[in-house]
C-alpha cells in the first residue's frame, strides 16, 4: 500500500514532531510513506468561516497533489472530516478522484485499527493518562461513541493507548464533551472558548491524570495554553507521540508576558 502522509498546516508550523512521530508510527508497522511536499492547507479554516470561494481552489488542489495514494492519513480529525465530509461542495457528484480520495482518507487511529487491523502496539509507557475525544472525530468520524447517539462504538484511540505497557487510563467525568477551541471560534468567541476548555482541563486534572492524550493537536494546543497559564499539574501529548514511544514532555514555564 502506498500511503501519502497529510500533515495539518498546525502541526507542521508548531507541533512538528508529531509529524515525525506519525511517520514512524506508519513505517513501524510496515506501511510505505510518503510525504508530497507541495501539500498545503486542506482547506477547513476558509470553510469553517464562510468563505466558500477562498476554500474551493484549496480543496481542488489537494485532490490533484493526493488522488495518486492508495491511501491518505492525517494525524487529525477535524482536517481529515474536511476532506471526508465536506469536500463534496466543491466537486461534482460523479468526480472519480475526488470520490476515490474521499474513500481512502482516514485519521490516524482510524488507519491503524480498521485498515491495518492493529489491536496492539508494541511500548511502555508508565503513565496515569486521560483521553479527550474532539468533536470531529466523534461527531463526524465516528471514532468512538458519543453520548447524543446510544450506539455502542469502539474508541479506537483507546484501544490503541491501552495496549501499551504500565499505561493507566483514568476515568473523565464528561468523556465526549467540546474543549472549547473549534478553530476561529477561539478567537471571535474567546471567553466562552476558554471558560469550555478550563472545564475540559479541570476534569482532566480532577482525574488524577498526569498526561492528556488527543488524536488532534489544535484541541491539545488550545487547552495547553490553559494549563501553562495556571500553572495546572498536567502535561498533553498527541496520541502519535505516545505510541511512537515518546517520553513525558518536560513542563515548560510561562513566558514572561503571559
Amino acid at each position: 500500500m502506498n500511503v501519502a502522509l497529510f500533515v495539518p498546516c498546525y502541526i507542521d508550523q508548531f507541533f512538528p514532531d508529531v509529524a515525525i512521530a506519525t511517520l514512524e508510527l506508519l513505517e513501524s508497522q510496515g506501511v510505505n510513506v510518503s510525504f508530497p511536499e507541495n501539500q498545503t492547507c486542506c482547506g477547513q479554516p476558509m470553510a469553517n468561516t464562510g468563505c466558500t470561494a477562498d476554500a474551493a481552489p484549496v480543496a481542488r488542489k489537494f485532490v490533484e497533489i493526493f488522488s495518486g495514494y492508495d491511501a491518505v492519513v492525517c494525524p487529525s480529525g477535524s482536517c481529515t472530516s474536511m476532506i471526508r465530509n465536506h469536500y463534496g461542495d466543491y466537486f461534482a457528484a460523479d468526480d472519480e478522484r475526488f470520490l476515490k480520495l474521499r474513500d481512502n482518507t482516514f485519521e490516524l487511529c482510524e488507519f491503524l485499527v480498521d485498515q491495518l487491523g492493529v489491536r496492539q502496539i508494541e511500548g511502555r509507557f508508565p503513565h496515569r493518562v486521560s483521553i479527550h475525544s474532539s468533536c470531529h472525530g466523534l461527531r463526524e468520524l465516528r471514532l468512538a461513541g458519543s453520548s447524543e447517539q446510544m450506539i455502542p462504538r469502539e474508541n479506537k484511540l483507546r484501544l490503541l493507548v491501552e495496549s501499551l505497557d504500565g499505561v493507566e487510563i483514568m476515568p473523565i467525568t464528561r468523556q465526549d464533551e467540546c474543549c472549547g477551541f473549534g478553530g476561529t471560534f477561539a478567537v471571535t468567541e474567546r471567553e466562552t472558548s476558554v471558560a469550555m476548555g478550563l472545564d475540559r482541563v479541570q476534569d482532566h486534572v480532577g482525574s488524577g491524570s498526569e498526561v492528556m492524550i488527543a488524536g488532534d493537536m489544535s484541541c491539545l494546543m488550545h487547552m495547553q495554553g490553559l494549563i501553562r497559564r495556571r500553572d495546572m499539574p498536567m502535561r498533553v501529548m498527541h496520541v502519535a507521540e505516545v505510541l511512537a514511544g515518546r517520553a513525558l514532555p518536560q513542563k515548560k514555564a510561562v513566558s514572561a508576558g503571559y
